[in-house]
């Protein structure tokens, strides 16, 4: 879409060639009439007149009213008198009710504009919705996109330097461009409002980049087709250290202005494995650590009962996350919205394009984390390299894992952790424990302690015995979890330290509850 300066050189170009009819598509009027401020300030031999609802008829340049009738019919009046006795005259409207069907409205100004034709003068629509064609064919149209990431960093910038010698201001140029890009997708205005709200406080430290998101939401309010994610400060991940390093590495792109490299934003990761073993809890800990927002889409919430309905919200969906870029974009289970659908392949077909046209054509800084757990169902091109930057396979935790999960598990519920010789007796007893497993049995734990007002662990007999009652997923549903295993050994890189080769262990007996 045109940005400020091609729509001033597609104007000044439709002037220049005396179109009769020119029509501007926008949201932002007041960035429009700057632009044609600026052609006017160039052309002074051109006059140019503006009228809006507000101030009647008005001299573009001076502000000075030409007109003591405020009524539309009064500047179409003043508008026709004046080209029959100037030529090259130009006349701004803008706020026109009923100009997108055939109206009265409509039908006065196509007389206004075949009249202009003669007389060598333009007449310039301002609208943010259509135009009834039988009005719009008559001359040219253009649309003014909302502001690109230089535009509002410029506009950012012309407040900040404005301000900085009055209060304390932390954003040098990296903080700067980071809020524009924040803020890409709201109006300039709105930008300015944002950044005017942060200035109010008295001091604009680096920490408030983080706040921009925030606003970011209010000025969309309710957006379509996804929910935003609150975080928490308690975002820990055991085991998964292939994973974290190749996060750490595309956290420096995804926070790095690349406008003037070649390099693109990564996209993102598509997590499958065995369920429980922290995909889920995956993308909240990346937005965490990247301090990012986080937005969840479900796709079976995208399906509808009607023809073309899934499509169009899944469209929107996508279209609101380029919106609110940057952004970690988590659709969880995917295969719900996008596995092979034997009643009907069609739907899924078009979902399965529409999708694979956006991952590959999107250019913000949207980072999609997509989890699944039944692979098998999913169309073999999702899973081509190159649709995600990568496809890593979450397994069970190894022994050093479990380790790990295990004293992050105590020191998130109890604050402590058991004994070195306790610590790893648990290791071997949770062997085939998914890491959901693992936070569950401390989380009884905890319970238990609470319960009973104790702060302090229970004797080791209890603690190993509740985990020995636990029945992991990998022992109720062992022919599933080594389908998946399967699976992940050839498909895809492990997100783990080890590759996936750990045997299941052997089924517990019927479980014995245990009273604390």
């Amino acid at each position: 879409m045109p940005n400020y300066t091609q729509t001033r050189n597609t104007i000044t170009q439709f002037l220049t060639a005396r179109v009769p009819l020119i029509v501007v598509h926008s949201i932002e009027p007041n960035r429009v009439l700057s632009i044609l401020r600026d052609i006017a300030a160039n052309f002074p031999n051109m006059p140019f007149f503006e009228y809006s609802g507000t101030e009647g008829l008005t001299e573009l340049l001076s502000k000075r009213k030409v007109s003591e009738d405020p009524s539309l019919h009064g500047a179409l009046d003043m508008a026709k008198q004046t080209f029959k006795t100037r030529a090259n005259v130009n006349y701004i409207f803008s706020d026109i009710d009923t100009i997108d069907a055939d109206s009265t409205t409509s039908r006065l100004f196509a007389q206004m504009v075949r009249l202009s034709e003669q007389y060598q003068g333009s007449i310039i629509l301002l609208v943010d919705k259509p135009v009834w064609p039988g009005l719009s064919r008559l001359g040219m149209s253009t649309t003014l996109d909302l502001p690109d990431i230089d535009e509002l960093y410029d506009a950012l910038s012309e407040t900040i330097e404005s301000n900085r010698m009055n209060i304390i201001i932390e954003w040098q140029h990296e903080e700067i461009r980071r809020a524009a890009e924040t803020l890409l997708g709201v109006t300039e205005s709105e930008a300015i409002n944002v950044l005017a709200t942060l200035l109010a406080k008295g001091k604009i430290a680096r920490s408030d980049l983080a706040e921009l998101s925030q606003f970011k939401d209010r000025i969309f309010g309710e957006m379509t087709g996804i929910e935003r994610i609150t975080l928490r400060e308690d975002y820990t991940i055991g085991g998964l250290a292939t994973l974290k390093s190749w996060l750490t590495k595309r956290e420096v792109l995804i926070k790095s202005d690349l406008s003037a490299t070649a390099l693109h934003p990564p996209k993102g990761i598509l997590l499958c494995g065995v369920p429980g073993c922290g995909k889920s809890l995956s993308a909240k800990a990346i937005a965490h650590q990247w301090q990012l927002p986080l937005y969840r889409l479900d796709m079976g919430s995208v399906l509808g009962m009607y023809v073309g309905e899934s499509e169009k919200n899944l469209r929107e969906a996508l279209a609101t996350a380029d919106r609110v870029a940057p952004c970690v974009l988590w659709i969880d289970e995917i295969e719900k919205g996008l596995a092979n659908s034997a009643s009907d392949p069609s739907v899924t077909k078009r979902l399965i394009g529409q999708f694979l046209y956006w991952l590959q054509e999107s250019t913000s800084k949207v980072f999609l984390v997509a989890t699944a757990n039944d692979v098998s169902t999913l169309p073999p091109e999702l899973l081509r390299k190159g649709r995600f930057d990568e496809v890593f396979f979450v397994d069970l935790p190894t022994a050093e894992e479990r380790e790990e999960i295990l004293r992050l598990s105590f020191i998130k519920y109890i604050q402590q952790c058991p004994s070195p010789e306790m610590l790893a007796e648990l290791t071997a007893v949770s062997e085939g424990f998914a890491g959901s497993d693992i936070d569950a049995a401390v989380h009884d734990i905890a319970s238990e302690m609470f319960a009973h007002r104790s702060s302090t662990l229970p004797d080791d007999d209890y603690i190993a015995e509740v985990f020995r009652n636990v029945v992991p997923f990998s022992q109720s549903n062992p022919e599933e979890v080594e389908a998946i295993r399967q699976w992940g050994r050839t498909r895809a890189v492990p997100a783990g330290s080890t590759t996936v080769s750990t045997p299941l262990p052997p089924q517990h007996n019927t479980p014995r509850r245990v009273l604390f």
